[in-house]
């Protein structure tokens, strides 16, 4: 006879389970579903060359906080001394009041006025107007040394520590500029990560293969150059082709942009300043269309330089991972305008 017990039911345990499975399934297919396509080679080379261009503006702006920052420096240290020396030429006047009283008090006692003298501030002891006719010439002389010498060394102390504050904040900003940088590669060394070894080697053989390229057979054409110097300093730059990029680097073994145009005009006998925000003040603005070799152009909102070879091409340090090189100025960013040294 068959049996007509119900089948059995699956315990609520069971039930939550499978639908939960069920639930986490749909979601991954549809995250699968949803999910960014991993970014081609060129895709990432494209980012990863833009965080490299805000890394360098990181660095030029590190630049100039350290170039201030040494400045700064120089000048702290320069008060300091000068109120060392002050002090030590207050220390005599004071020894040289102080025996004017031991001689008063050998002859007779010590006079009341220099009694006051003693046991205060000269300062306060010259604000009582009265006071100056119990003194004698000579020591109203070496009272009115002292005080002057006082206010100089508050003065100099005051301005110093303004100094030391300045420098405290200039080195803030050069720590964060710095950070700033070292985040940016880091972004570009992930983004690279993502590519298999054989891309990123096949990207680095690409790239170094084009520099060589652009470098042996660039054709400059055959334009005047701007000045005797700016010639000087576009032939200097050319020997340093083939060198790497480095965040500060301003030569011989190393440049970044405009530590590489510094270099270039020193060994023509002129000298720049060394960031590309004061180098944008260092000679007379052109235009693309007066660009001669020899000048200093400017891109992407002057935060990189280089120096105009003449044919549309510049000679620059690029970025990090990067060497010095020749490039045409299509490839450089946004041109901001030349500067003629």
């Amino acid at each position: 006879m068959a049996s007509h017990r119900r089948p059995k039911q699956p315990s609520r345990t069971r039930v939550t389970v499978l639908t939960a499975t069920a639930a986490a399934a749909v979601a991954l297919s549809s995250q699968a579903a949803h999910a960014d396509p991993k970014p081609t080679k060129s895709e990432v080379k494209a980012k990863v060359d833009k965080l490299y261009h805000e890394a360098e503006a990181a660095t030029e702006k590190a630049n100039g906080a350290k170039e201030q920052q040494d400045k700064l420096k120089k000048q702290v240290d320069a008060l300091q001394d000068k109120v060392a020396r002050g002090q030590e030429e207050l220390n005599t006047l004071r020894g040289e009041l102080g025996s004017l009283a031991t001689a008063q008090y050998r002859s007779g006692g010590l006079d009341p006025s220099v009694q006051l003298l003693l046991s205060s501030d000269p300062d306060d002891f010259l604000e009582q107007a009265s006071a100056l006719d119990q003194l004698t010439a000579k020591q109203a002389e070496s009272l009115q040394k002292i005080q002057a010498k006082q206010r100089a060394l508050a003065q100099q102390r005051k301005e110093a520590q303004g100094k030391l504050d300045d420098l405290a904040e200039v080195r803030k900003t050069l720590s964060e500029n710095k950070k700033k940088y070292q985040g940016k590669l880091a972004d570009a060394r992930q983004l690279l990560n993502t590519l298999t070894e054989a891309e990123r080697a096949k990207m680095a053989k690409d790239d170094e293969r084009a520099s060589r390229a652009a470098s042996d057979r660039v054709e400059l054409g055959n334009e005047a150059p701007a000045s005797g110097r700016g010639a000087a300093a576009l032939a200097a730059a050319a020997t340093q082709i083939g060198k790497p990029y480095v965040s500060g680097g301003s030569g011989p073994n190393s440049y970044d942009c405009s530590g590489l145009t510094q270099w270039a005009f020193a060994q023509a006998g002129v000298q720049i300043s060394r960031t590309t925000y004061t180098q944008v003040n260092d000679g007379v603005h052109i235009g693309r269309s007066a660009l001669q070799p020899g000048d200093l152009v400017f891109f992407s909102n002057t935060t990189h330089v280089g120096i105009y070879a003449g044919n549309n091409q510049v000679l620059h340090a690029p970025y990090p991972g990067k060497t010095v090189r020749y490039e045409a100025m299509q490839y450089l960013g946004s041109f901001q305008f030349g500067v003629r040294i």
